[in-house]
Order: structure tokens, then sequence, then C-alpha cells
């Protein structure tokens, strides 16, 4: 073998097992579920003001608004949810669809109940859920 013909295998021979690892790992399908939130972090209430400009999609029904990590949508005249607007699968984020009446991930198609129930993966794991509780113009999600 010839000085030149051996630079050339081990150049291409060493590029093949650098770049091998990061390739093979881009578009893996992981059984393996995010986890968007630590289930021993103490949890704070959030207050929002339906009032605020920035709740503002809140006033119709079918509207929603994220803050922080959770997604809040309104589903009829007086009824308000919230769920983690993280999607179990890969962390993508999550919208409300009122004429649909679920939540869809836009990442994998993963599909969700209002209730954060899995309807279709490849997400294995249900949304996190919180508690609404409307006061007036308050709502108080924990």
């Amino acid at each position: 073998m010839e000085r030149l013909e051996f630079i050339k295998k081990f150049a291409y021979g060493g590029s093949i097992l650098l770049t091998a690892p990061v390739i093979l790992s881009a578009c893996s399908s992981s059984d393996d579920d995010f986890v968007p939130e630590d289930p021993n972090e103490p949890n704070n209430d959030l207050t929002i003001d339906l009032t605020s400009s920035t709740y503002e999609d809140l006033g119709t029904v079918g509207g929603y608004v994220y803050e922080g990590d959770i997604m809040i949508f309104r589903t009829g005249d007086n009824t308000y949810l919230a769920l983690s607007k993280v999607c179990t699968h890969e962390g993508c984020t999550v919208a409300y669809s009122h004429s649909n009446g679920d939540v869809l991930c836009p990442c994998h198609s993963s599909r969700f109940s209002t209730s954060g129930t899995v309807l279709n993966g490849p997400a294995a794991t249900n949304l996190k859920k919180y508690n609404v509780q409307k006061d007036g113009d308050i709502l108080t999600i924990s």
C-alpha cells in the first residue's frame, strides 16, 4: 500500500468513526418520554387576571395562552382548563384545538384530550393537568 493511499483510507475511516454517532442518534425513536417537570418540586399557585391584556385570548371560548410551562385554555362560558404545554414525547409545545376538542403536538402528531390523557402517540405519558379555580375575573391555577 502506498503512502497516499494509506492516508486517504485513514482519513475516510476516521471521518466515519467521528460522524457515525451523530448520524445514528439524530433521529432516534426513543421510548423514553420527555419529563417536563420535577414531581418533587413544590408547586406555587399561579394567578391570572382575566382583565389583563396579556390574557385577552381567554376572553373567548376556544382561546388559550401560555404562562411558563402551562397552557391555559377556555372550553366554555365559564370553563377554563390548564395543562402542561410540554409534550411528553420530546418536549415540543402543544396547542389547544377548540374545533377538535383536543390538544395537539405539531412535532410528531401526538394528540391529548383536554384532561391531558394521551389519545394518539407517539407520546405514551399524559400531560400534567392543573386545578383551575375561577373567582370573579381571577383564575388560580395550582
